[in-house]
C-alpha cells in the first residue's frame, strides 16, 4: 500500500507539472488565459449538408467594400476548393453588424462585446452565416442556366421593411395580400441594382417549413445585388458588378446546400478553425 500511493503521488506531482506548463502557454505574454473559442455541435452541424459556400470579408466592421471568393467541395467530408477569383463587393454603407442567421452571435465565442448588431435601418450589412433564398429579376425568365427558384418583379412586388407589420421582412404581391404596412421596398423600382439578385436569408425572410418570425427591427430585405460601383455602400446589402453576380447566380445550385459567410477578415481567421471553413487568400496558414 505504501509503495502505491508513492507511485501515485509522483504521478500527481508529475501532472501538476504538465498542467502548469500547459497554463503558462495558454497565458503567454499577454498575461491572460487564451482559451480557443468553443464550437459546438450545434455550430459545427451547420455546415454539414453544404457543398457550396460563399465567402466576403472586409478589412473592417465599418469597411464598405471587401471581397468575395466562392468555394465548393463534392462532399461534405472533402476540404473546400476555391473556384474561380475573388470578386471586388461592397456591403452597407456602415459596415458590417452581426445578423441572425443560422448560428446566435450570442453563442459562446462568437461574438465580442464590442461587435455592432444589425439594427433596421442602420445602414449595415448582416454578419453570419446565411442560406441563399430565391433569385430575382426584372426578366419574365431568369437566366438561362439557373438552378435556384426565381421570382420575377412586377409594379406590385414589395419588401415590408415596417416593422409593426404582420409582413414584415417578407417580399408579397401587394395586389394579393391586404396591406397593413405604411413603409416597404418596391423592388420594381430599384433601378439597375435589382436586374438581378438573390434573397439572403437574414432575419428569418425565408419561409422553409414555417420557420422562425422575424424579430421586429432586427434587419429587412437583405439581398445580393448589382453594385454602383466601388466604394458606394449599400443600405444593408451586398453588391458587385453585374458579369460577376451573373456568374454566381448561374454557380449557384439550391441542392448543394449553398451557404453565405459574411465576416469581417479578422473575424473569419478567428472563427474559420473552429468551423473549419476554407482558406482564403491572405488568411495565416493553419
Amino acid at each position: 500500500m505504501v509503495k502505491i500511493r508513492t507511485r501515485l503521488s509522483a504521478y500527481t506531482l508529475q501532472s501538476m507539472k504538465h498542467l502548469r506548463l500547459l497554463i503558462g502557454l495558454l497565458v503567454g505574454a499577454t498575461g491572460t488565459l487564451a482559451l480557443p473559442a468553443q464550437v459546438t455541435t450545434a455550430q459545427a452541424g451547420v455546415f454539414v449538408h453544404s457543398t457550396q459556400m460563399i465567402v466576403v470579408t472586409t478589412s473592417s466592421w465599418n469597411a464598405v467594400d471587401g471581397r468575395l471568393q466562392r468555394f465548393e467541395r463534392n462532399t461534405s467530408h472533402e476540404k473546400w476548393e476555391p473556384v474561380g477569383k475573388p470578386i471586388s463587393i461592397v456591403v452597407g454603407r456602415n459596415g458590417m453588424g452581426w445578423g441572425i442567421g443560422l448560428l446566435a452571435p450570442a453563442a459562446s465565442g462568437i461574438r465580442a462585446a464590442a461587435d455592432p448588431v444589425k439594427r433596421e435601418g442602420d445602414g449595415r450589412s448582416p454578419a453570419g452565416i446565411f442560406t441563399l433564398g430565391t433569385a430575382f429579376g426584372y426578366a419574365s425568365q431568369p437566366l438561362p442556366g439557373l438552378k435556384l427558384p426565381y421570382l420575377s418583379l412586377t409594379a406590385s412586388t414589395e419588401c415590408v421593411d415596417d416593422v409593426h407589420s404582420k409582413h414584415y421582412n417578407r417580399i408579397v404581391d401587394r395586389s394579393t395580400v391586404s396591406s397593413d404596412w405604411n413603409s416597404s421596398e418596391h423592388m420594381r423600382d430599384a433601378g439597375r441594382a435589382y436586374q438581378w439578385g438573390v434573397v439572403i436569408d437574414h432575419n428569418s425572410i425565408v419561409k422553409e417549413g414555417g420557420g422562425h418570425p422575424p424579430v421586429p427591427a432586427g434587419g429587412s430585405c437583405v439581398f445580393m445585388h448589382i453594385w454602383s460601383g466601388p466604394g458606394q455602400g449599400t443600405a444593408g446589402c451586398t453588391a458587385m458588378p453585374q458579369s460577376e453576380l451573373e456568374g454566381v447566380l448561374l454557380w449557384l445550385d439550391s441542392a448543394r446546400k449553398p451557404l453565405l459567410v459574411q465576416l469581417p477578415a479578422a473575424d473569419y481567421a478567428r472563427l474559420s478553425p473552429g468551423w473549419e471553413l476554407p482558406l482564403i487568400s491572405g488568411q495565416p496558414h493553419r
